[in-house]
Protein backbone atom coordinates (compact mmCIF):
# COMPACT_ATOMS: atom_id res chain seq x y z
CA UNK A 1 0.00 0.00 0.00
CA UNK A 2 1.22 3.21 -0.98
CA UNK A 3 1.78 5.80 2.01
CA UNK A 4 0.62 9.50 1.61
CA UNK A 5 4.03 11.49 2.38
CA UNK A 6 3.45 13.88 5.61
CA UNK A 7 -0.16 13.43 6.50
CA UNK A 8 -1.25 11.79 9.95
CA UNK A 9 -4.65 10.57 9.92
CA UNK A 10 -6.87 10.05 13.29
CA UNK A 11 -7.14 6.51 13.99
CA UNK A 12 -10.78 5.03 13.83
CA UNK A 13 -13.22 5.98 16.45
CA UNK A 14 -16.81 4.35 16.95
CA UNK A 15 -18.04 7.51 18.60
CA UNK A 16 -20.03 9.88 16.55
CA UNK A 17 -18.67 13.66 15.97
CA UNK A 18 -19.71 16.56 18.43
CA UNK A 19 -18.50 20.30 19.24
CA UNK A 20 -14.91 19.73 20.00
CA UNK A 21 -14.85 22.54 23.05
CA UNK A 22 -17.54 20.07 24.74
CA UNK A 23 -15.15 17.50 25.12
CA UNK A 24 -14.18 16.29 28.64
CA UNK A 25 -10.54 16.43 29.30
CA UNK A 26 -8.47 13.23 28.82
CA UNK A 27 -5.64 14.02 31.51
CA UNK A 28 -6.84 14.75 35.43
CA UNK A 29 -4.77 18.22 34.89
CA UNK A 30 -6.17 18.76 31.59
CA UNK A 31 -3.60 21.14 29.26
CA UNK A 32 -1.23 22.41 31.97
CA UNK A 33 1.40 20.62 34.22
CA UNK A 34 0.48 22.11 38.23
CA UNK A 35 3.46 21.86 40.57
CA UNK A 36 2.28 18.68 42.08
CA UNK A 37 2.53 17.00 38.45
CA UNK A 38 5.79 18.57 37.88
CA UNK A 39 7.40 17.13 41.05
CA UNK A 40 5.71 13.79 40.60
CA UNK A 41 8.09 14.03 37.21
CA UNK A 42 10.78 14.71 38.53
CA UNK A 43 10.47 11.58 41.36
CA UNK A 44 9.80 9.42 37.62
CA UNK A 45 12.94 10.64 36.40
CA UNK A 46 15.30 10.72 39.21
CA UNK A 47 14.10 7.86 41.47
CA UNK A 48 14.81 5.35 38.41
CA UNK A 49 17.98 6.93 37.12
CA UNK A 50 19.53 6.60 40.52
CA UNK A 51 18.88 2.87 40.67
CA UNK A 52 20.76 2.92 37.61
CA UNK A 53 23.73 4.18 38.96
CA UNK A 54 23.58 2.03 42.02
CA UNK A 55 22.69 -1.09 39.66
CA UNK A 56 26.41 -1.76 39.13
CA UNK A 57 27.62 -2.15 42.22
CA UNK A 58 24.39 -4.06 43.76
CA UNK A 59 24.43 -6.66 41.25
CA UNK A 60 28.35 -6.68 42.05
CA UNK A 61 27.45 -7.80 45.39
CA UNK A 62 23.97 -9.03 45.56
CA UNK A 63 24.66 -10.68 41.41
CA UNK A 64 21.11 -10.56 39.53
CA UNK A 65 18.73 -13.53 39.28
CA UNK A 66 17.75 -14.53 36.11
CA UNK A 67 14.05 -14.17 37.36
CA UNK A 68 14.69 -10.18 37.76
CA UNK A 69 16.15 -10.15 34.23
CA UNK A 70 13.72 -11.75 33.08
CA UNK A 71 10.82 -9.47 34.49
CA UNK A 72 12.91 -6.36 33.62
CA UNK A 73 13.18 -7.77 29.95
CA UNK A 74 9.70 -8.61 29.73
CA UNK A 75 8.27 -5.36 30.67
CA UNK A 76 11.01 -3.55 28.68
CA UNK A 77 9.66 -4.67 26.25
CA UNK A 78 6.00 -4.49 26.60
CA UNK A 79 5.99 -1.01 27.48
CA UNK A 80 8.24 -0.28 24.54
CA UNK A 81 6.33 -1.90 22.23
CA UNK A 82 2.99 -0.40 23.95
CA UNK A 83 4.48 3.00 23.14
CA UNK A 84 6.23 2.19 19.54
CA UNK A 85 2.76 0.16 18.08
CA UNK A 86 0.32 1.71 20.40
CA UNK A 87 0.84 5.49 21.26
CA UNK A 88 2.86 6.12 18.09
CA UNK A 89 1.99 4.12 15.38
CA UNK A 90 -1.31 3.47 15.91
CA UNK A 91 -3.27 6.12 17.80
CA UNK A 92 -0.90 9.52 16.44
CA UNK A 93 -0.24 8.38 13.01
CA UNK A 94 -3.17 5.50 12.27
CA UNK A 95 -0.55 3.41 10.54
CA UNK A 96 -3.05 0.50 11.07
CA UNK A 97 -6.69 0.02 12.34
CA UNK A 98 -6.98 -2.21 14.90
CA UNK A 99 -9.92 -4.45 16.71
CA UNK A 100 -11.30 -3.21 19.54
CA UNK A 101 -9.55 -5.58 21.62
CA UNK A 102 -6.30 -4.55 20.40
CA UNK A 103 -6.87 -0.74 20.39
CA UNK A 104 -8.24 -1.52 24.26
CA UNK A 105 -4.72 -3.46 24.73
CA UNK A 106 -2.44 -1.08 22.91
CA UNK A 107 -3.45 1.99 25.30
CA UNK A 108 -3.01 -0.28 28.51
CA UNK A 109 0.59 -1.43 27.06
CA UNK A 110 1.51 2.29 26.13
CA UNK A 111 0.61 3.01 30.17
CA UNK A 112 2.57 0.64 31.41
CA UNK A 113 5.59 2.41 30.11
CA UNK A 114 5.29 5.18 32.79
CA UNK A 115 5.55 8.24 30.03
CA UNK A 116 2.33 10.41 30.64
CA UNK A 117 -1.38 9.97 29.59
CA UNK A 118 -1.84 8.73 26.40
CA UNK A 119 -3.90 11.54 24.85
CA UNK A 120 -1.26 14.17 26.24
CA UNK A 121 1.29 11.87 24.73
CA UNK A 122 -0.07 11.74 21.49
CA UNK A 123 -1.10 15.44 21.29
CA UNK A 124 2.74 16.10 21.70
CA UNK A 125 3.64 14.18 19.17
CA UNK A 126 0.92 15.14 16.31
CA UNK A 127 2.27 18.57 17.17
CA UNK A 128 5.90 17.66 17.23
CA UNK A 129 5.55 16.61 13.25
CA UNK A 130 3.60 19.31 12.81
CA UNK A 131 6.37 21.47 13.10
CA UNK A 132 9.35 19.14 13.25
CA UNK A 133 12.56 20.98 14.02
CA UNK A 134 11.16 24.48 13.07
CA UNK A 135 9.32 26.74 16.01
CA UNK A 136 6.73 25.25 17.40
CA UNK A 137 8.49 21.63 17.86
CA UNK A 138 8.01 20.86 21.49
CA UNK A 139 11.37 18.91 21.75
CA UNK A 140 13.54 19.90 18.95
CA UNK A 141 17.02 19.69 19.36
CA UNK A 142 18.04 22.83 17.43
CA UNK A 143 15.42 24.92 19.60
CA UNK A 144 18.38 27.51 20.60
CA UNK A 145 20.77 27.30 17.91
CA UNK A 146 22.96 25.35 15.24
CA UNK A 147 26.59 26.24 17.75
CA UNK A 148 27.87 23.35 19.48
CA UNK A 149 27.08 25.25 23.05
CA UNK A 150 23.24 25.56 21.87
CA UNK A 151 22.66 22.01 20.43
CA UNK A 152 24.51 21.00 24.20
CA UNK A 153 21.92 22.87 25.59
CA UNK A 154 19.08 21.49 22.96
CA UNK A 155 20.01 18.09 23.37
CA UNK A 156 19.74 18.71 27.10
CA UNK A 157 15.78 20.22 26.20
CA UNK A 158 14.75 17.80 23.07
CA UNK A 159 15.76 15.01 25.97
CA UNK A 160 13.94 15.62 29.40
CA UNK A 161 14.00 19.44 29.49
CA UNK A 162 10.42 20.54 27.56
CA UNK A 163 8.54 17.80 29.87
CA UNK A 164 9.06 20.82 32.67
CA UNK A 165 8.01 23.45 30.93
CA UNK A 166 4.02 24.42 31.16
CA UNK A 167 1.85 22.43 29.28
CA UNK A 168 1.13 24.41 25.77
CA UNK A 169 -0.13 21.62 23.73
CA UNK A 170 -3.49 21.54 23.79
CA UNK A 171 -5.03 17.91 23.59
CA UNK A 172 -8.80 18.66 22.30
CA UNK A 173 -7.23 20.23 19.12
CA UNK A 174 -4.35 17.21 18.27
CA UNK A 175 -6.51 14.50 19.88
CA UNK A 176 -10.13 14.95 19.18
CA UNK A 177 -10.80 11.25 18.29
CA UNK A 178 -9.15 9.90 20.88
CA UNK A 179 -10.55 12.62 23.22
CA UNK A 180 -14.45 10.92 22.11
CA UNK A 181 -13.45 7.96 23.00
CA UNK A 182 -14.64 7.16 26.46
CA UNK A 183 -12.72 4.11 27.02
CA UNK A 184 -9.69 5.40 25.35
CA UNK A 185 -10.13 8.69 27.62
CA UNK A 186 -10.67 6.63 30.80
CA UNK A 187 -7.20 4.53 30.35
CA UNK A 188 -5.82 8.04 29.77
CA UNK A 189 -7.08 9.99 32.79
CA UNK A 190 -5.90 6.54 35.28
CA UNK A 191 -2.90 6.84 34.15
CA UNK A 192 -1.77 7.17 37.54
CA UNK A 193 -3.54 3.86 37.84
CA UNK A 194 -1.19 2.37 35.29
CA UNK A 195 1.54 3.34 36.86
CA UNK A 196 1.29 1.53 40.14
CA UNK A 197 0.11 -1.34 38.00
CA UNK A 198 3.19 -1.13 36.00
CA UNK A 199 5.85 -0.59 39.00
CA UNK A 200 4.29 -3.41 41.04
CA UNK A 201 4.17 -6.23 38.95
CA UNK A 202 7.76 -7.23 38.94
CA UNK A 203 7.99 -7.85 42.98
CA UNK A 204 4.59 -8.97 43.02
CA UNK A 205 5.45 -11.87 40.39
CA UNK A 206 9.17 -11.60 42.39
CA UNK A 207 7.78 -12.30 45.53
CA UNK A 208 5.24 -14.92 44.43
CA UNK A 209 7.91 -17.26 42.46
CA UNK A 210 10.35 -16.88 45.28
CA UNK A 211 7.92 -16.62 48.52
CA UNK A 212 10.20 -13.94 50.04
CA UNK A 213 10.67 -10.59 50.39
CA UNK A 214 13.77 -10.15 49.08
CA UNK A 215 12.90 -11.74 46.15
CA UNK A 216 9.74 -9.29 46.00
CA UNK A 217 12.30 -6.12 46.35
CA UNK A 218 15.77 -7.16 43.74
CA UNK A 219 11.90 -8.34 41.09
CA UNK A 220 11.08 -4.10 42.13
CA UNK A 221 14.26 -2.70 41.48
CA UNK A 222 15.16 -4.69 38.24
CA UNK A 223 12.01 -5.00 36.94
CA UNK A 224 10.43 -1.94 38.03
CA UNK A 225 13.15 0.73 38.67
CA UNK A 226 15.94 0.04 36.15
CA UNK A 227 13.51 -1.14 33.77
CA UNK A 228 11.34 2.23 33.58
CA UNK A 229 14.94 4.24 33.78
CA UNK A 230 16.17 2.44 30.56
CA UNK A 231 12.98 2.83 28.88
CA UNK A 232 12.43 6.27 29.41
CA UNK A 233 16.30 7.23 28.03
CA UNK A 234 15.51 5.16 24.82
CA UNK A 235 12.61 7.01 24.01
CA UNK A 236 13.71 10.04 24.85
CA UNK A 237 16.63 9.47 22.88
CA UNK A 238 14.37 9.19 19.71
CA UNK A 239 13.77 13.44 20.37
CA UNK A 240 17.45 14.47 21.16
CA UNK A 241 19.22 11.83 19.28
CA UNK A 242 17.85 11.05 16.29
CA UNK A 243 17.28 14.57 15.77
CA UNK A 244 20.74 16.05 15.97
CA UNK A 245 22.72 12.68 14.44
CA UNK A 246 22.21 9.60 12.13
CA UNK A 247 22.34 9.10 8.24
CA UNK A 248 19.27 10.32 6.51
CA UNK A 249 18.84 8.46 3.23
CA UNK A 250 15.02 9.45 2.81
CA UNK A 251 14.38 13.09 2.24
CA UNK A 252 12.46 14.64 4.83
CA UNK A 253 12.08 18.69 5.67
CA UNK A 254 13.84 17.76 8.85
CA UNK A 255 16.78 16.66 10.73
CA UNK A 256 15.59 13.22 11.52
CA UNK A 257 18.15 10.43 11.07
CA UNK A 258 18.49 7.30 11.50
CA UNK A 259 20.71 5.82 14.62
CA UNK A 260 21.12 1.89 14.54
CA UNK A 261 22.79 1.28 18.25
CA UNK A 262 19.29 2.28 19.35
CA UNK A 263 16.99 -0.02 17.06
CA UNK A 264 16.59 -3.12 18.96
CA UNK A 265 16.26 -1.22 22.30
CA UNK A 266 13.65 1.05 20.76
CA UNK A 267 12.09 -1.24 18.94
CA UNK A 268 12.62 -0.13 15.45
CA UNK A 269 11.57 3.37 16.26
CA UNK A 270 15.41 4.90 15.82
CA UNK A 271 14.92 4.13 12.22
CA UNK A 272 13.32 7.94 12.48
CA UNK A 273 14.36 9.33 8.96
CA UNK A 274 12.01 6.83 6.80
CA UNK A 275 9.63 7.88 9.72
CA UNK A 276 9.83 11.63 9.39
CA UNK A 277 9.83 10.97 5.67
CA UNK A 278 6.72 8.60 5.89
CA UNK A 279 5.03 9.37 8.79
CA UNK A 280 2.03 7.01 8.45
CA UNK A 281 4.58 3.82 7.85
CA UNK A 282 3.95 1.12 9.27
CA UNK A 283 7.55 -0.01 9.21
CA UNK A 284 10.06 2.42 10.12
CA UNK A 285 13.14 -0.40 9.35
CA UNK A 286 12.82 -0.52 5.63
CA UNK A 287 15.81 -1.06 4.16
CA UNK A 288 18.29 -4.55 4.53
CA UNK A 289 19.46 -5.18 7.97
CA UNK A 290 17.15 -2.47 9.54
CA UNK A 291 15.53 -4.62 12.53
CA UNK A 292 12.27 -3.15 13.46
CA UNK A 293 10.58 -5.24 16.22
CA UNK A 294 7.36 -3.15 16.23
CA UNK A 295 6.50 -3.76 12.33
CA UNK A 296 7.05 -7.57 12.74
CA UNK A 297 4.54 -7.40 15.94
CA UNK A 298 1.75 -5.61 13.44
CA UNK A 299 2.49 -7.75 10.80
CA UNK A 300 1.83 -10.69 12.85
CA UNK A 301 -1.66 -9.07 14.15
CA UNK A 302 -2.27 -8.57 10.57
CA UNK A 303 -1.58 -11.99 9.89
CA UNK A 304 -4.15 -12.74 13.02
CA UNK A 305 -6.99 -10.55 11.84
CA UNK A 306 -6.43 -8.33 14.39
CA UNK A 307 -5.38 -5.02 12.68
CA UNK A 308 -6.63 -4.42 9.19
CA UNK A 309 -5.45 -1.75 6.35
CA UNK A 310 -2.29 -1.77 7.45
CA UNK A 311 0.09 1.01 5.29
CA UNK A 312 2.95 -1.01 4.86
CA UNK A 313 5.72 1.19 2.32
CA UNK A 314 5.27 0.28 -1.17
CA UNK A 315 8.84 -0.48 -2.94
CA UNK A 316 8.46 2.41 -5.23
CA UNK A 317 7.68 4.74 -2.76
CA UNK A 318 10.73 3.92 -0.94
CA UNK A 319 13.02 4.28 -4.20
CA UNK A 320 11.25 7.57 -5.06
CA UNK A 321 11.71 8.91 -2.02
CA UNK A 322 15.98 7.53 -2.12
CA UNK A 323 16.33 8.87 -6.00
CA UNK A 324 15.01 12.26 -4.33
CA UNK A 325 17.58 12.59 -2.21
CA UNK A 326 20.39 11.21 -4.64
CA UNK A 327 19.28 13.72 -7.15
CA UNK A 328 19.07 16.66 -4.64
CA UNK A 329 22.84 15.77 -3.53
CA UNK A 330 23.75 15.74 -7.07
Amino acid sequence: MTITPEVTPAPETSETSGPVQALPSATLGGDSKGSVEQLALGLFIVVPFVAVLAAVPLAWGWGVSWLDLGLMTAMYFIGCHGITIGFHRYFTHGSFKAKRPLRIALAIMGSLAVEGPLVRWVADHRKHHKFSDAEGDPHSPWRFGDTVPALLKGLWWAHIGWMFDEERTPQHKYAPDLIKDPAIRRISRQFMLWTIVSLAIPPVVGGLVTWSWWGAFTAFFWGSLVRVCLLHHVTWSINSICHAVGKRPFKSRDRSGNVWWLAVLSCGESWHNLHHADPTSARHGVLKGQVDSSARLIRWFELAGWATDVRWPAPSRIDARRQAVSSDAA
